[in-house]
């Protein structure tokens, strides 16, 4: 049996969007190894039949210490499993798991899910970025990247040259992701803001917007859903006193969230492809996000949401009330149309048959 070794930074991550490709490699005949943090999401994984190996590690650190300690585990678990086949997501993943494959010369697909502070800030840390991506893909088979422009940034900065192959993000699940007829109980209308509460989400811009437009509208509700990434935002969230600005924690099931809600925002500075764009937009929600590679293909603007520029919360604001201007109606045409776009353009099923094509090419038919 051909052993397939996936390394993840995040378990949630791996069980959200990458569980219809690791079931099809089951069902194909595959054995499947999955090494990323621990939680709880990883048990139904390992029910359905994957090898699970848990390696915990800072995914923002720059300690140099425990940076060589992850590549000494992903020595360590490549030489004990010595797989046929190494697939990774996410820069440590990609970068760690990419220069162990090459010395052991065993064949890896990285996927770039997007390009993160590490390189598109400035510094030390970007050069030093640069220099471990270019030696860690030189050798991939393939790599996937989530969008255009992240692709041309690696070639630009002379990152990549060639085996390179464009994805529609990780896809969404359209069969999961379902619209859900909720007859609404009041005229309130609700935004909701899903991620990790970090600066680089756009937070700030959101709840600077919200605090704003919510001293003028009395009919609007923001929310909140995520884990903190950066702590300072507990205390942000626990000191505000708006009570039109919710914090909903964490969710075991998006989906729960996202019915109960008129529109979704994502001010993010910079993404591979908007999941949560992709996601709320297959259960026909109308979406308002930043005009930015990974967010701007999923948004016609004006047809089934609004972009805005990235990092300007006025322009955010205008974004929004051009949303509360809609009737009910025009608002439910936007949804309709969100949902009509990601089955033709971002059905995951076509990232599962993208990666099975090119595993098949490696390894052969099993």
């Amino acid at each position: 049996m051909k052993k397939i070794l996936i390394l993840s930074n995040h378990p949630d991550y791996t069980y959200n969007f990458r569980k219809e490709i690791i079931y099809q490699l089951i069902e194909e005949g595959y054995q499947v190894i999955v090494s990323s943090p621990y939680g709880k999401k990883i048990d139904v994984l390992i029910e359905e039949g994957i090898i699970y190996e848990s390696i915990d590690f800072d995914r923002h650190g720059k300690n140099p210490f425990k940076e060589l300690q992850l590549i000494y585990l992903y020595f360590k678990l490549i030489n004990q499993y010595k797989p046929n086949l190494i697939l990774s997501y996410t820069i440590k993943p990609n970068i760690y798991g990419g220069l162990v494959a090459q010395l052991y010369n065993i064949p890896y697909l990285p996927n770039i899910t997007g390009i993160g502070g590490a390189l598109a800030n400035k510094g030390i840390t970007n050069l030093i970025t640069k220099y471990l991506y270019t030696l860690s893909i030189k050798k991939a088979e393939v790599t996937f990247f989530q969008n255009k422009a992240n692709l041309n940034f690696f070639i630009q900065k002379n990152i990549i040259k060639q085996n390179y192959k464009i994805l529609p993000g990780s896809g969404v699940n359209v069969e999961q992701f379902l619209p859900v007829n909720q007859e609404k109980k009041d005229d309130k209308i609700r935004f909701l803001f899903i991620g990790r509460l970090m600066k680089e989400k756009g937070i700030e811009e959101y709840l600077e917007a919200a605090d704003s437009l919510t001293q003028i509208h009395n009919n609007i509700e923001f929310q909140i859903l995520g884990f903190f990434e950066e702590d300072k935002y507990k205390n942000i969230l626990k000191e505000n006193k708006n009570p039109c600005i919710r914090y909903l924690g964490i969710s075991s099931d998006v989906r729960n969230e996202i019915q109960q809600v008129d529109c979704v925002v994502n001010p993010s500075y910079h993404e591979g492809m908007s999941n949560v764009l992709l996601e709320s937009a297959a259960m026909e929600k109308p979406l308002l996000a930043s005009d930015i590679p990974g967010c701007k293909e999923i948004i016609e603007d004006g047809q089934n949401g609004f972009l805005f520029k990235a990092q300007s919360t006025e322009l955010l604001k205008n974004a929004i009330i051009k949303f509360i201007q809609l009737n009910q109606d025009e608002r439910e045409i936007m949804g309709k149309k969100s949902r009509k776009k990601v089955v033709r353009e971002f059905d995951r099923q076509i990232v599962v048959d993208s990666y099975l094509e090119e595993i098949q090419n490696i390894l052969g038919e099993e």
